[in-house]
């Protein structure tokens, strides 16, 4: 695949089919009522770091209580939707809708079988978003272990 020049903005090229994030072009003077107005003399290029989408859906699905609660349940055993709604005491339609979200992040896979579904742990198996908890933990970790030394640098300074 060829990558072209779709637009340069104060020297920053934006590629087509590049993962730099969003590109913010504001004007920071106020207009005559106060509002953020557009304009392209003026640019913010805002580089975020772009993660796997498939993380992005597991973390967002994994947030919500009662959908851990789900994953809990379905690691016991298989369930139907049914089933389910009345262990989490909400309606159908609610239900199915915490599914999608874990079905869509491949945390649970259904199967209807006439006019029952079942839900079932799914493949996904959360590799990379453990080694991405890992990998913030170690550097968490290690900053911690950095401010210790130091308290204990200023702390034998200070007496």
């Amino acid at each position: 695949m060829e990558l072209q020049v779709v637009e340069v903005v104060e020297d920053v090229e934006v590629i087509e089919g590049t993962t730099f994030g969003r590109l913010d072009i504001l004007d920071f003077s106020p207009t005559e009522y106060g509002r953020l107005r557009t304009r392209t003399e003026s640019a913010i290029l805002n580089h975020m770091v772009q993660y796997p989408l498939h993380m992005d859906r597991t973390f967002a699905a994994i947030s919500d209580p009662t959908r851990r609660g789900i994953l809990h349940r379905l690691g016991r055993g298989d369930a139907s939707i049914s089933d389910l709604a009345s262990q989490f005491d909400m309606t159908l339609t609610g239900m199915k809708k915490h599914v999608a979200v874990l079905e869509e992040a491949g945390l649970v896979a259904t199967e209807k079988v006439g006019r029952v579904r079942t839900c079932r742990l799914g493949p996904q198996r959360l590799d990379a978003e453990a080694a991405w908890m890992r990998t913030y933990r170690e550097m968490v970790d290690a900053r911690l272990d950095r401010l210790g030394k130091f308290l204990e640098r200023t702390k034998g300074g200070a007496s």
